[in-house]
């Protein structure tokens, strides 16, 4: 990118409708000429707007990328339209988006608990593919003109992660990045089943810390780490649940960046061998830790608006202040995801002051 002179790589957290915070993110970030954004991963709805993204920077036009991104989500938006999943009349008037009282939602969760989507969705439809067959060219996305490109999925069989990269992304590899096995059935890719990306790395890291020469990584959060209200019905658990189990490969991923940088700064090993990494974080914690899980699937044009506002609001100040250190230093040190575990020394107050 002409006039760029900081290089990030941007990793995106899925969470259904609640990607539209990430699209504001992004749309920000690409009004920003002097950052270069050099690799991209994502699963599920960080998927897509990864692909989005990617797509729009391989034409070598920041615009196009901001202009992709919103035709996609407009798209999403407008399909809704025809969802039984939508909010009461009195959600509306109390200004709450969640869908809990939704009749529409309240039958699809009964039915998720007693039907597969190989008896509920036999023909295995699904209007989301639609929209990624509408809105992205994969012969660009895969051009290697935009930026690298990674995209998280879990394979059924086996367990483990699966990475689609260039020039293998396919509407199916982000179709199986995106799928929910209570919602679709799993997607079939060479002989193999994949899940949602989630389970597994949400979003992915390490393929932007191996594969890619720039050593800042942005963390795009959707998913609040911590909710301060205890759970109590069966449907606050099994959400509560999911949403752990999505931070919980997050957090292991975390806690090996930790480690590695302990190991290269303490052990005097070769940075250029073991890739070391600074890391930071765009997240709106408080506001998205007080929407509802079922807010995921409320894809109304005015709550998709909401949430791309607040997201260009967050990185907007975390460009103020923190732009200046891209390239030198981390910004975002999660001293609690190492509780109960070996604390690296690296997080140490006094040690900190000295990188600083």
């Amino acid at each position: 990118m002409p006039g760029a002179d900081r290089q990030i790589d941007i990793a995106l957290q899925g969470g259904g409708a609640h990607g539209a915070f990430s699209w504001g993110v992004l749309d920000r970030l690409l009004e920003e000429e002097s950052l270069e954004i050099s690799g991209v991963s994502g699963a599920s709805a960080g998927a897509m707007n990864a692909v989005a993204l990617t797509q729009g920077l391989a034409t070598g036009s920041r615009q196009a990328a901001r202009e992709l991104l919103e035709r996609y989500w407009r798209a999403v938006s407008d399909a809704a339209r025809f969802s039984p999943l939508k909010r009461t009349i009195w959600d509306k008037m109390v200004g709450r988006w969640s869908l809990e009282f939704s009749p529409g939602f309240v039958v699809s969760q009964y039915l998720q608990q007693t039907l597969s989507p190989y008896q509920l969705n036999p023909l295995d439809i699904n209007p989301l593919r639609d929209l990624v067959i509408e809105h992205f060219d994969f012969d660009l996305v895969n051009s290697g003109k935009g930026p690298k490109l990674f995209l998280g999925a879990t394979n059924v069989r086996s367990g483990l992660p699966k990475i689609f990269r260039q020039p293998q992304i396919t509407a199916d590899a982000v179709m199986a990045s995106a799928c929910l096995p209570f919602l679709f059935k799993a997607v079939e890719i060479d002989g193999e089943a994949y899940w949602d990306g989630g389970y597994m790395g949400n979003p992915p890291l390490f393929p932007l810390i191996d594969e890619t020469e720039t050593r800042d990584i942005l963390l795009v959060q959707i998913n609040p780490f911590r909710r301060e209200e205890l759970p109590r019905t069966a449907y606050e658990i099994q959400n509560r649940l999911n949403e752990i189990t999505f931070n919980g490969s997050l957090i292991k991923e975390m806690r090996s960046i930790g480690f590695l940088w302990e190991m290269i700064h303490h052990e005097q090993l070769d940075r250029a061998a073991y890739r070391d990494a600074r890391v930071h974080r765009i997240s709106a914690e408080k506001e998205m830790g007080r929407m509802s899980v079922s807010s995921k699937l409320n894809a109304e044009r005015r709550f998709l608006d909401h949430l791309f506002a607040l997201g260009r609001r967050t990185a907007d100040t975390w460009l103020d202040e923190n732009f200046d250190k891209v390239g030198v230093k981390s910004t975002w040190y999660p001293d609690f995801l190492f509780e109960e575990s070996l604390e690296p020394a690296h997080l140490d107050d006094k040690k900190r002051e000295i990188q600083s």
